[in-house]
């Protein structure tokens, strides 16, 4: 079998690998089928927004036209960070020298002079990459990873990195290296995992979009616990792999964003599509679902682990209003066991996290053990040593999963599940540190739905449509088949018309007092 890397099993990311040849300072160096049709709605010039927020597409069309210029909204927006940052700690790294350096002299790209961040597990030439760990601290790229190199070319401005958990290996934001991130609707609770951090700076309005990645779930988690939207691409359609990486046996891992707008999703998307003749490119406008579309729906948990009743309600009101809208339900359940699939893909998740273990020791130059790697990830990496003969098995096992994943949509278009099994749980309750066995079943039932599209390549979306009585965002996740990318976002656009979600702003946020 090919070694597994994981940078390229789970994430996509710069090698590893490579990093344990550095020094501390990198040297510098040079369709689905449908049932029906109706009209659709005109799309708005602007989505709904609150007052004083817009999006990263009317932010760029502003600062072409002379009504604002990259300068002053780098320093707006590093403003904006500075004001909430200290109650959610969703920064590993600013780069403002170098951000307002870059403002200056930005490419003349389709969102030129934007201001964003890059998650912490990818590089941005320039500036610390921590992977979420203690044991990279020191460590500065040379080079931008390539889909940030495709994000530099479309003229951004990073402001920094994203926090993100060690390597990406659990669905909350809590490393130790740099501590628990901070859900903006309520600072008790956790911002989801793995692009935490981007999440939780786009929901409280610093950036308009943030840079995310998605193995397991990663876009779609923190998407549904912060309250914006965040599409999971198919594999393929945007550059996944980063620098000197090589390919997984299983290739789960996609990189694209969380954003406010669903328009700032498809624009990111459309200007960063690999368009290698796999897929088609998106129109150059996507436009409002003028179809309408039979809608698979469970808010049963694949490998039966429970799910809150407030999560199972807002899905039953997702539903209605799909159907309120012309679309039809259809109840469902999966086509593969899920219990069976959840061994298989966590086995080789935990192949990933041992790989990771090595990679921080060589780089370190210290041992495997807690000093550098957290207990998650130390328990994760002894499971695999425990179950490695079976990896061959189950990597055939998981090679298979596409065409079982497919079937399940003989009857539907789209499938409508819950993203998370409940809102953000509170910040501890899976902390790296909690004992591995209580851990393990907190985040298997947490993050319950979102795996099964990472192995079949499939495209799948968290859409903010719901809140909690307590007023906790509630994600709906809309999956689709390999390369249904536009399909969901016409759909997306439909319902964010449907019911606008950008005006709610939560209590922690650069637009409150």
């Amino acid at each position: 079998m090919s070694r597994i890397t994981r940078r390229g099993t789970l994430l996509g990311g710069a090698a590893l690998g490579a990093l344990a040849a550095c020094g501390k300072t990198a040297e510098p160096a040079a369709p689905a089928d449908v049932a029906s049709e109706s009209a659709a709605p005109a799309v708005p010039a602007t989505p709904p927004v609150a007052e004083g927020w817009i999006d990263g597409t009317d932010m760029a069309a502003r600062i072409a036209r002379g009504d604002t210029t990259a300068a002053a909204e780098v320093e707006a927006a590093i403003a904006r960070a500075d004001k909430v940052n200290g109650a959610l700690n969703a920064i590993a790294t600013k780069t403002y020298d170098m951000a307002r350096a870059d403002a200056g002299h930005t490419p003349a790209g389709p969102f030129q002079g934007v201001p964003t961040f890059i998650k912490d597990l990818h590089n941005w030439k320039g500036a610390p990459t921590l992977y979420g760990s203690r044991a990279f601290k020191g460590y500065v790229p040379d080079q931008d990873d390539p889909l940030p190199a495709k994000w530099r070319a479309e003229g951004v401005v990073v402001l920094g990195k994203s926090t993100a958990p060690e390597m990406g290996l659990i669905s909350s934001t809590e490393p130790l290296v740099t501590g628990a991130s901070r859900n903006p609707w309520d600072t008790s609770r956790m911002v989801g995992g793995s692009s935490g951090g981007s999440a939780a700076l786009v929901a409280a309005r610093v950036v308009p979009f943030a840079h995310a990645s998605d193995g397991g779930g990663s876009i779609r988690i923190p998407s549904s616990t912060c309250g914006v939207f965040g599409l999971k691409p198919s594999r393929g359609q945007l550059p996944a792999h980063d620098l000197n990486e090589s390919a997984a046996p299983v290739d789960i891992a996609v990189q694209h964003a969380v954003t406010i707008s669903v328009r700032d999703s498809i624009n990111l998307f459309r200007d960063t599509q690999v368009n290698d003749g796999t897929y088609p490119p998106l129109d150059a406008e996507v436009l409002p679902l003028k179809r309408r579309l039979k809608i698979g729906f469970t808010t049963d948990a694949y490998a039966g682990t429970p799910v809150a009743a407030e999560t199972r309600k807002a899905q039953e009101e997702i539903a209605q209003l799909c159907r309120d809208l012309g679309h039809d339900i259809i109840e469902t359940t999966p086509t593969f066991d899920g219990k069976e699939f959840l061994d298989k893909f966590l086995l080789y998740w935990a192949a990933g996290a041992a790989d990771f273990a090595q990679q921080a020791s060589d780089f370190s130059g210290k041992p495997i053990g807690p000093d550098i790697v957290e207990p998650w990830t130390l328990g994760l990496a002894a499971m695999f040593e425990a179950r490695k003969a079976e990896m061959d098995d189950t990597v055939a096992w998981l090679l298979k999963f596409e065409s079982v994943y497919d079937s399940w949509f003989k009857d539907f278009d789209v499938l409508l599940t819950p993203t998370t099994a409940s809102p953000a749980v509170p910040i501890g309750e899976q902390d790296p540190t909690v004992p591995y066995d209580t851990l393990y079943e907190r985040v298997i039932t947490f993050a319950a739905f979102t795996p099964p599209m990472n192995v079949a390549g499939a495209a799948s979306m968290s859409v903010p449509l719901s809140w909690s009585d307590e007023g906790l965002p509630i994600g709906s996740m809309f999956s689709g088949r390999r390369g249904d990318d536009q399909l969901l976002f016409e759909l997306a656009l439909e319902l964010e018309q449907a019911r606008p979600w950008a005006g709610r702003i939560p209590p922690v946020s650069a637009f409150k007092a």
